[in-house]
């Protein structure tokens, strides 16, 4: 059932669709896809022009696009989340609340994204080791609650960024990066190691 008072020009639903109340849904939205699925967005959401929502995927209450964004099925999102022009969340992804995805960035499939954290614009995460030539079971990043992570930024598969960390922009993330740990660089190096009260 949709609730959205504010509905744009050459928007398309398929299968279950749930849209809190006071959302605004702008042109030329795709929500869904032919397999039927159930998809539910809380209230007060602004979709953006452009944007398509995949079949299956889970949204909180106050959730914010740009424009032409996708997120792909099975995608489960909590609440106060934006995600920013241009932006995928491939499927599969588990983000929290009160997270900010900037303009252009890519999270690939099997992402974690906790509570509070920041994504630079154009930052990437990655699931794939080997590049498709191993074998290798795909496993994306986990970012842990509240951190932080630079524009331009590559997350390699499987790292886990810790609670409160700082990546620097332009890094390369090649090996977990603990609690509170500033990195940067290519391939990252520890800068220093916040204070409690940081």
């Amino acid at each position: 059932m949709l609730m959205s008072e504010k509905v744009g020009k050459n928007v398309f639903l398929y299968g279950k669709v749930e849209i809190g109340r006071n959302s605004v849904i702008q042109d030329n939205v795709i929500i869904g896809s032919s397999d039927d699925g159930t998809i539910e967005i809380g209230e007060n959401a602004i979709i953006r022009s452009g944007t398509v929502i995949y079949s299956g995927v889970k949204i909180g209450k106050n959730l914010r696009t740009g424009h032409n964004i996708l997120i792909r099925e099975n995608t489960e999102i909590g609440d106060d989340v934006l995600v920013g022009t241009n932006s995928v969340v491939d499927g599969n992804c588990k983000i929290g609340s009160r997270v900010r995805i900037q303009t252009n960035v890519y999270i690939t499939t099997y992402t974690v994204i906790e509570d509070d954290v920041f994504m630079g614009p154009c930052a990437v995460t990655t699931n794939d080791k080997y590049m498709m030539y191993g074998g290798a079971e795909l496993k994306g990043p986990i970012i842990k609650k509240g951190a932080k992570i630079g524009a331009n930024s590559t997350i390699l598969p499987g790292i886990v960024v810790g609670e409160g960390a700082i990546i620097g922009a332009g890094s390369v993330v090649t090996k977990d990066v603990k609690n509170k740990e500033v990195v940067a660089g290519v391939p990252i190096k520890v800068l220093r190691r916040k204070k409690q009260h940081d």
